[in-house]
């Protein structure tokens, strides 16, 4: 079971409904971490039957939570823009709150950089920017597959 995960996308409706038309055929559950959700709300429209779980960043209005703990595919997963845990800096808190919710994975944005590492029995990723990268790479996105076989993370070029 595929899930899609993407954050600040801040304003770039092609990019967000480009991950969307890429993954369609193959996948159902998106996550979006926040800093563009006018846009999110469109691909909601646009995109009727999937399921799209989502926490605001510091550039949204408030609409959502920044942080939240969800369960897909019996699989519990701690999600935030991060902004508030100050992932900028360290993933310490976001590994404490993680872990405080019995998280399988965690997932943030906010950097711009994407991420990704296992730790601390924490899968722990940030899919970078789908518009706006600060790490010399291109825009990215990235996908989680849950399997009986455990759990596997991998980053996408956009």
């Amino acid at each position: 079971m595929r899930i899609i995960v993407f954050s600040d996308t801040h304003g770039n409706i092609s990019a967000a409904k480009k991950i969307f038309e890429t993954n369609s055929n193959i996948c159902d559950h998106y996550i979006f971490l926040g800093d563009g959700l006018k846009e999110l709300e469109l691909m909601k429209l646009l995109f009727p039957d999937k399921k799209i779980f989502c926490v605001s960043g510091n550039c949204d209005e408030p609409v959502c939570p920044p942080s939240d703990v969800i369960e897909i595919f019996k699989t519990k997963i701690f999600i935030t823009h991060g902004h508030t845990l100050n992932v900028k800096e360290s993933h310490d808190t976001l590994i404490k709150n993680a872990k405080e919710a019995n998280a399988q994975i965690a997932l943030y944005g906010h950097t711009h950089k994407r991420y990704y590492k296992y730790e601390h029995g924490l899968h722990i990723l940030n899919p970078g920017s789908a518009s706006q990268p600060k790490d010399e790479l291109p825009p990215c996105y990235a996908f989680i597959d849950i399997s009986p076989y455990g759990i596997s993370c991998a980053l996408v070029d956009l």
